[in-house]
């Protein structure tokens, strides 16, 4: 059965997906996308629709719907690259043309993954572990009491909100190591407009290297089917960025065993009924060698696109079980696999883990991914763009805001 694919957004995440789909179906995919983004910008394996409404709901529906019109009778696979449109197809499935297929679970299990403070007191008593947090209301400010031991990470609850705030010195997340620095920064981004909570939270010891990523995907059955466990040995460390993944290898794991994680991962997702792509974020926390949850987007990671080159191609994943009803049973995707986002020198330079670094050398030279760099993507504006990138890296890095320790 032929079929066609939209994927809304135009970031990274987007651009990668179109690359599985052109990859597995040697295809061009369809984008729709709010503005313009470098990535999605300068490209040959896409065609991209650009409405400045798609934000809106109802914007959204009718823009889909718009396209929906343009290709009667075909299967359309529907793919977010981001919760707010995931959210806007979760809440409308009901109302959404079947001629659409998409994979996302309830509404109600996005939003309490989505909002951090709902995500850790919704879950607190369930299977997954999480690093202590203290929650600050800033619609109500007030003096910050609690002893804590430094440093610290804040981060705003509601990410959607705080995007729409702008300040100078605005980081996506902070790392303080003083009493006096906490209150400076609370403070400030209260004094800024954001009105929602702002969570407080051990920073759990250890460099970039005690970072991990799991990918999972949970079929229209409500049943795991994939996971992957990947050790991360360098984050990006811009102000925007931090947080995301920017070299890793899946099937290491230089701190233990994954099965136990692995199989918490299933139970957690299978307890909530999800279904779908998902992607935790987690810290290994040596002190009691238990993998702390930092985060679950409701929908594949930045960086997610490192199984499709060990045989699990993310689109392909969705077409088999949304349109072709093949059957799936639940697999570990444990091959080793090294991606990375940043050049060699970078990678060689910033990764503090000597052990971890030895491996990603040693694997480079059998062949690094990288989800932004695809040989039959020929544009010329594309490859100098990536070779301007290429070069950033090195900048961002020397005067990064985030400390490696």
């Amino acid at each position: 059965m032929d079929f066609e694919i939209l994927i809304i957004g135009t970031d990274a995440n987007a651009y990668y997906m179109a690359r599985c789909y052109h990859e597995a179906y040697g295809k061009k995919a369809n984008l729709l996308g709010k503005t313009p983004m470098i990535y999605t910008k300068y490209t040959n394996i896409l065609n991209v629709i650009y409405n400045d409404k798609i934000w809106t709901e109802q914007g959204f529906l009718d823009a889909i719907e718009d396209f929906r019109k343009q290709h009667p009778g075909k299967k359309i696979l529907l793919i977010s690259s981001n919760e707010t449109y995931a959210a806007f197809i979760s809440k409308n499935k009901d109302n959404i043309n079947e001629q659409f297929v998409h994979n996302y679970p309830s509404i109600d299990i996005i939003n309490s993954l989505i909002m951090k403070e709902t995500f850790y007191k919704t879950y607190e008593n369930s299977v997954l572990d999480f690093p202590m947090t203290v929650y600050y209301n800033c619609s109500e400010p007030h003096e910050i009491t609690n002893d804590f031991t430094y440093p610290v990470i804040i981060k705003p609850s509601n990410v959607i909100e705080y995007n729409h705030i702008t300040f100078e010195g605005k980081n996506k997340i902070y790392k303080v190591h003083s009493k006096d620095e906490l209150v400076n920064i609370v403070n400030k981004i209260t004094e800024n407009g954001y009105k929602d909570t702002l969570i407080l939270q051990e920073f759990i010891p250890g460099d970039d290297s005690y970072l991990f990523d799991s990918v999972v995907y949970c079929g229209k059955d409500k049943k795991v089917k994939l996971i992957s466990f990947a050790q991360i040995g360098l984050q990006e460390h811009s102000k925007t960025m931090v947080g995301n993944a920017a070299v890793l290898i899946n099937g290491f794991n230089q701190y233990g065993s994954n099965s136990e994680m692995i199989n918490t991962i299933k139970t957690f997702m299978e307890n909530i009924g999800y279904q779908g792509f998902a992607e935790f974020d987690m810290k290994y926390d040596y002190r009691d060698k238990k993998f702390k949850v930092l985060e679950i987007n409701a929908r594949q990671g930045r960086c997610s696109y490192y199984i499709s080159p060990l045989g699990y191609n993310l689109v392909k994943i969705l077409a088999d079980d949304l349109i072709y009803n093949k059957p799936m049973d639940f697999e570990v995707i444990d091959k080793q696999v090294l991606l990375s986002f940043v050049p060699k020198g970078v990678l060689k330079k910033y990764i503090c883990n000597d052990v971890f670094k030895k491996k990603a050398l040693k694997l480079w030279k059998k062949g690094v991914v990288n989800p932004l760099k695809y040989k039959k993507d020929t544009d010329f504006k594309r490859k100098l763009l990536l070779a301007r990138r290429h070069v950033d890296y090195y900048r961002e890095y020397k005067n990064g805001v985030w400390e490696n320790d």
